[in-house]
């Protein structure tokens, strides 16, 4: 498949939108219990073939768990998982067509990577001219044919990855399954990693499900991610719908910087939602999200870079979301600068602005009185 492809075959690929497609895995009803703790409960899921899925929560959350279950090495109290078409329930490990990337790595120290790479087919019994042949076809897959004679010591991290990768691959299985799988790696090699990773998966046409509860990571390189707490999925969509549409304040919370606002429903018409907020005494009028019923409590949700920040009052069709504030702290980061503005009822609200020139007129600065504002289709609303 030519990396020219990539991108529209991407940009096509929903699988989960279509009632007739089978998935390749399948998680019906599954609770796992240990002792008294419930790591997961109830859980249903379903993951397509060629779909690079990741698996996002906080530490405990049970994605984890969840891995381990499809992978062998942990079996569901209640409930099935199933691997094309058939359950995998008490398949021991290495009876499954799966293959799992550790956040350690695991290489064998004493071995050099082409015998790290050809651990796995050797244990298979593959003949040695074969197995010269598919660990040849990993070093190139992963670019590391000039280390091919260096022990793991002897390679950096982000080699390191690349050989735990190309032996992971090495089987052919047809799910990979990655946990935390960049994390011991540097922010910058960590970025290159995942667009390699997203290329190498295309590329190979396989099934990825990756454990991370690094956010961005996962925005990057899924398909789909689902976010989880406390043992459930809390909800299933793109990159772009999580991040776009949440369905919780859980989720609008942990999935990048917002800002919030509670109050109450007041009526409404031609789709637009109004939330009476006396914190900031005013109305939130709002495009998206959630309809509530009138009086019923819930709250607003804008990301930071949909806020405007100007000093002075916006004009009436711009000003129907507006509140002055004081800015109270500024973060400069090169691309962009983050303020963090006091409003007058003590709640501080964040907004963004892109460095897009090298001079600015009228810089805002420390202590300055300003205003934010932003468009009735900027932000969402949330059940209370």
């Amino acid at each position: 498949m030519s990396k020219q492809a990539i991108g529209p075959i991407r940009r096509s690929f929903a699988p989960w939108d279509d009632p007739a497609a089978k998935p390749l895995i399948e998680y019906r009803g599954v609770t796992k219990r240990f002792g008294d703790f419930v790591a997961v409960e109830n859980l249903d899921l379903k993951i397509y073939t060629r779909e690079f899925f990741a698996l996002l929560g906080p530490s405990g959350c049970g994605k984890t768990t969840l891995m381990r279950m499809l992978a062998g090495f942990e079996n569901p109290t209640q409930g099935d998982v199933i691997l094309d078409g058939k359950s995998v329930v008490g398949v021991p490990p290495y009876r499954r067509p799966v293959n799992m990337m550790f956040q350690s790595y695991a290489l064998f120290p004493h071995m050099n990577v082409e015998q790290n790479i050809g651990f796995g087919l050797k244990q298979d019994g593959m003949p040695k001219a074969d197995i010269a042949v598919r660990v040849a076809e990993m070093l190139k897959l992963v670019k590391l044919e000039p280390f091919a004679k260096r022990k793991p010591h002897q390679l950096s991290g982000g080699q390191r990855q690349r050989v735990a990768l190309a032996r992971s691959l090495a089987k052919r299985p047809k799910v990979l399954l990655l946990d935390e799988p960049l994390g011991a790696l540097d922010k910058k090699l960590r970025q290159e990693t995942q667009f390699e990773l997203m290329d190498l998966q295309q590329e190979l046409g396989m099934t990825f499900l990756v454990v991370t509860h690094d956010q961005e990571e996962a925005m990057t390189v899924a398909d789909r991610i689902a976010v989880m707490d406390k043992g459930k999925i809390i909800q299933v969509a793109t990159p772009s719908e999580i991040y776009e549409q949440p369905n919780s304040r859980y989720v609008a919370s942990f999935i990048g910087d917002v800002n919030m606002f509670e109050g109450k429903t007041v009526p409404t018409e031609n789709g637009i939602t109004r939330i009476e907020c006396g914190a900031l005494g005013m109305a939130i009028e709002s495009e998206g999200g959630h309809k509530p019923a009138a009086g019923e409590a819930a709250w607003f949700a804008v990301r930071p870079e949909k806020v405007r920040l100007t000093s002075d009052r916006p004009a009436d069709d711009d000003g129907v979301n507006a509140v002055a504030g004081e800015v109270w702290d500024i973060a400069y980061l090169g691309d962009m600068s983050i303020f963090h503005v006091k409003l007058a009822n003590g709640q501080v609200m964040t907004a963004t602005r892109a460095n897009i020139s090298r001079i600015v007129d009228k810089p805002i600065g420390w202590d300055d009185k300003v205003w934010l504002s932003w468009d009735r289709n900027a932000g969402v609303v949330l059940q209370g």
